[in-house]
This record gives C-alpha cells, sequence and structure tokens, in this order.
C-alpha cells in the first residue's frame, strides 16, 4: 500500500515503515503529526485519485529529527571579466518516518487562526494620542510629517507645499 501526500507544499509517494526527508517542519522532535493532503492511495487492488485531495484520508507520521542537507555549492563565473562569485547554501530538513496510511475515517485537522491583529491596531493608535498632547508644547522637535497631520486639524490652507520652518511659523500664529 502507497499513496501520494503533500507534505510542506511538495508531493511524496509514501508507503508504511518508510524514512522521508522533507523541508523543515514546525513540530518539536518526537511528535507525531497528520497529513490530510492525500492525492492517492493504493492499496493492492484498488486505486483512489482525489480531486484534488481525497475526503477522509489521512498519513500520520512521526518526526525522528531535525536536520540540515547536504552543501550545495554555488559558483558563477564570467570568463575573462575577473567575476567569480562562489556561494553555499544548506537546507534545513526533518526526517519522518511513516506510521500508517488511512484510506478513510479520518478526520481534518482543524485550522489554526491567525492571533489577534487587533491588538496591534490599539498599538498604532496609543502613539498617535501621545504625538497630540505633545503638539501643543514643542512644535519645532516634530517632523514635518506630523506638523502637516496638525496644519491640516487646525484648517490651514496650502500646507502641503510649505517647508519645516514655514509649517512652524503658520502653526506658531
Amino acid at each position: 500500500m502507497y499513496a501520494i501526500v503533500e507534505i510542506a507544499g511538495q508531493q511524496f509517494k509514501v508507503a508504511k515503515d518508510q524514512k522521508v526527508y522533507v523541508h523543515r517542519l514546525k513540530e518539536a522532535e518526537g511528535s507525531k503529526i497528520t497529513f490530510d493532503k492525500v492525492m492517492l492511495v493504493e492499496d493492492g487492488k484498488n486505486v483512489t485519485i482525489g480531486a484534488p485531495a481525497i475526503e477522509g484520508a489521512a498519513v500520520t507520521a512521526k518526526i525522528l529529527g531535525h536536520l540540515k542537507g547536504d552543501k550545495v555549492i554555488v559558483f558563477k563565473k564570467k570568463r575573462r571579466k575577473g567575476y567569480k562569485k562562489k556561494n553555499g547554501h544548506r537546507q534545513f530538513l526533518s526526517e519522518i518516518q511513516i506510521e500508517s496510511i488511512a484510506a478513510s475515517g479520518a478526520k481534518k485537522a482543524p485550522a489554526k487562526k491567525a492571533a489577534a491583529p487587533k491588538k496591534e491596531e490599539k498599538a498604532v493608535e496609543a502613539p498617535k494620542a501621545e504625538v497630540k498632547e505633545t503638539t501643543s508644547t514643542d512644535v519645532s522637535s516634530m517632523t514635518v510629517a506630523q506638523l502637516k497631520a496638525l496644519a491640516k486639524e487646525k484648517g490651514i490652507s496650502g500646507y502641503t507645499s510649505l517647508k519645516k520652518a514655514e509649517l512652524i511659523d503658520a502653526l506658531s500664529k
């Protein structure tokens, strides 16, 4: 029995008890992970093909370890020009062992939710309030963008083409 499954954006043909090197996974060593994007399952007699994935099919694997792949040397040269560049690269990999292939009956993994983007918006609003408090006290230490925002609030016309010194003069009146 074998299956074609998508792991970390790549498709692999896997069988039970097979060891596979895949792109680095976020889970810790020794943890079990389930892949539910199974494209094809073959169990001796029957071949099941998904469109694009088979509903209820899953592949369970155990992460054996995280490691780095072999070094790949990238050498670029342009002859007679004195141009030589040498670069190296080592891919981060995870070694996994396939424990089981379930053709049906597997539950889909719950989707992970994004973590609180609302908190970021509140953090952005708080510094603006502090800037407004400082505008009434010291105009010369402000940036041009802050001065233009203050001029807009006060209703000064033509503030977009004014320089910093001109903005300070207009705001101090």
